[in-house]
């Protein structure tokens, strides 16, 4: 790597790209290729670059970015038009991590998109401007974006974008952007801001007022608008009655239908309002109460069509002689059990009943101590029957047994001063065993037979001789 780069120029410029996928540095040589960094540093100067995706990700070859369409159709450059290509003879496509700008397949047609190689490409060389290299392990970020997934048409199904750029180190101090990225930012709020309120206007314009519509933020707007254009109409009161006569007069204009406008009178207008936002409104409550009508109507039709079919297998059974008076007993019998507690119940009542018997039994320290003593005193018992026993040894008689002769003595104690004793612990049948032990290896046989071989085969030279 440092032969290549002791072969390339010295860069004279360097900005890092902020992307989504991490910060991208790059080196640019604005001596070698002054039409193409100046190109890239005014562009990124003015924020073109901003919001801009990698569309097109070609796994082991480039990345590549710069069209503001995302469809790698678009993009323009600073001087209006494609400008020229840029070869020099010392930077060649060689390794990964080189910038280069993009065309249409054609030489000389160069706009505003750019790329990043991810492998050597010597099929790029003579075709492409090389105008940066990345500096750095900002590489790695690089190799995450050329890692991503893409669909058949090469473009990442989550594309990264660019945030911004920044110029660390500007080739060209003579470049005055036509616009900053600060300014290109306002005027796009400017011009999102006024594409929405103008969207507001023509929606309150077509909108229509409907009572139907389960709506309590732009209906109250479109009904406010609505109301004060029908006031108009309602202002002229002396051509529906007169004054002096009270008789009505006949109007030239067609007189409202009172009953649909009456949200236009001014007293009555909360009112009606409030009645139709009750008659919009859902009720829930009748709803739960149909829903629940209608459930356990089917639970019911459900359990009836069970004992309708029940009956029917009885019938059918009955028609076959299999039914008699005893299964009919049994049957009702089942229902009557059925009608009593469960087995549920039955347990849980059995567990009530005991439930009381530990607190009823209080726990009395007094019994803990009590039996402490008790074992105490027998094992104080066994002790002193012990030390008797090896103590004092009874005579004993002819028959093996302690005691008056000829009785049998049951309580046996000589088995507590009873040691266990080994005769002969090591015996002449276990020292013959140790020394006739052998063991037999099965490649002691075959040395010897080979080696009784090479004496026979020795044998019979030692003969022919």
């Amino acid at each position: 790597m440092s032969n290549l780069y002791s072969t390339e120029p010295t860069p004279t410029g360097k900005v890092v790209v902020d992307t989504t996928a991490g910060e991208i540095e790059i080196e640019l040589w604005g001596k070698e290729n002054p039409k193409a960094v100046r190109n890239f540093v005014q562009l990124a100067m003015e924020g073109y670059y901003d919001g801009v995706i990698f569309h097109r990700v070609v796994k082991g070859f480039i990345v590549q970015t710069g069209d503001p369409t995302g469809t790698g159709r678009g993009g323009e450059s600073i001087y209006g038009e494609p400008f020229q290509d840029e070869i020099h003879s010392r930077l060649k496509f060689n390794r990964r991590g080189l910038v280069g700008m993009a065309n249409n397949s054609k030489r000389h047609t160069n706009n505003s998109q750019w790329f990043i190689t991810l492998d050597r490409a010597d099929e790029l060389n003579g075709k492409h401007t090389l105008f940066g290299r990345i500096q750095g392990p900002t590489y790695y970020n690089v190799l995450n974006i050329g890692n991503l997934d893409v669909d058949a048409e090469e473009k990442p199904l989550v594309p990264p974008k660019i945030k911004g750029i920044r110029i660390i180190e500007n080739p060209f101090d003579d470049i005055v952007p036509r616009i900053t990225a600060a300014d290109k930012r306002a005027q796009q709020q400017a011009r999102i801001e006024a594409k929405v309120e103008m969207e507001k206007r023509e929606k309150r314009a077509r909108a229509k007022k409907n009572t139907g519509l389960l709506s309590f933020g732009e209906a109250e707007e479109e009904d406010v608008s609505a109301v004060t254009v029908k006031k108009k109409d309602m202002g002229r009161r002396d051509l529906v009655t007169s004054s002096g006569s009270g008789k009505e007069k006949k109007s030239k204009t067609p007189l409202p239908d009172l009953s649909e406008e009456a949200p236009e009178v001014a007293g009555e207008q909360p009112k009606q309002r409030a009645t139709e936002r009750a008659r919009n409104i859902v009720d829930f409550k009748s709803i739960r109460e149909q829903h629940e009508r209608e459930r356990s109507g089917k639970s019911s039709s459900r359990k009836e069509d069970i004992e309708r079919m029940q009956e029917d297998l009885r019938m059918m059974k009955k028609r076959m002689g299999q039914d008699s008076d005893t299964d009919s007993e049994d049957e009702e019998e089942r229902r009557k059990r059925r009608r009593g507690p469960s087995a549920l119940e039955q347990e849980l009542a059995k567990y009530k009943h005991a439930r009381g018997r530990a607190a009823r039994e209080k726990w009395n320290p007094k019994d803990k101590r009590s039996k402490d003593d008790d074992l105490l005193r027998d094992l104080g018992m066994f002790s002193k029957k012990v030390m008797e026993a090896e103590a004092d040894e009874e005579p004993m008689d002819n028959s093996g047994n302690a005691g008056e002769a000829g009785l049998e003595v049951d309580d046996d104690v000589g088995w507590l001063r009873h040691s266990l004793k080994f005769e002969h612990e090591i015996s002449d049948e276990t020292r013959r065993a140790e020394d006739e032990y052998e063991v037999i290896d099965p490649r002691a046989k075959a040395r010897a037979v080979a080696a009784e071989e090479e004496r026979a085969t020795k044998a019979k030279r030692r003969r022919d001789q």
